[in-house]
């Protein structure tokens, strides 16, 4: 009873850390692809750079610098608040040309359109830019956050409570290795498929009308 509880406990923690991190990465991303699009030259070379940066390098290290790295310039973070920061970071990034893409995809006559209509500006990127990129980058934002629900696993290596990291102590003390992996692959794949049907549910009440 205690293993199932930890693993129900592991299993929450994961869940808890994908929603954080799929909902402010998720605004992250739209904001670094708006500055890409519309941001002033400096602007535009920051995001780029940030954008090249993280997804140029291993998540682990960025997990790695972040909890490790920064208490050596005095700023230590718990082990949540590092886990949830690496992870919003890294799919902000990622996010972020995925909405990009999307913004760039819209046709400038579209836009024209909204103008002659009397649309302002904001009117304009909300209604005309902003909702049908999303819609035509919904599979691959989906696709996007499924993985970084899969990859919080990495959270483990520095001892967050996730699913992996229990998973691990338990296989360690009862040394039942395939049963206990097999076990948590099945919970991987579980919420794999909850997401993915929940975010298929999401674009069909988001954007049916549009």
């Amino acid at each position: 009873m205690a293993q199932k509880e930890a693993i129900f406990d592991g299993l929450m923690i994961t869940l808890q850390l994908s929603a954080i991190t799929i909902g402010l990465g998720f605004i992250l991303g739209i904001a670094v692809a708006v500055s890409l699009v519309y941001g002033s030259a400096w602007l535009r070379g920051l995001g780029r750079a940030y954008v090249e940066v993280i997804r140029n390098t291993p998540l682990i290290v960025q997990l790695f610098l972040i909890y490790f790295g920064l208490p050596g310039v005095g700023i230590e973070l718990d082990v949540m608040t590092a886990s949830v920061l690496a992870l919003t970071i890294n799919l902000g990034a990622y996010t972020a040309e995925i909405v990009r893409a999307g913004i760039e995809s819209i046709p400038k006559s579209q836009i024209e359109a909204g103008i002659s209509l009397g649309l302002n500006k904001p009117q304009i990127f909300r209604h005309v830019v902003l909702i049908p990129a999303l819609k035509n980058v919904y599979p691959s934002l989906s696709s996007q956050f499924v993985l970084m629900m899969l990859a919080t696993s990495v959270v483990s290596q520095i001892s967050a409570p996730d699913l992996f990291h229990t998973a691990s102590i338990i296989q360690s003390r009862t040394f039942r290795d395939f049963e206990v992996y097999i076990v948590v692959s099945l919970l991987y794949l579980g919420l794999t498929l909850l997401l993915r049907g929940g975010f298929s549910l999401c674009y069909h009440l988001i954007f049916r009308r549009t």
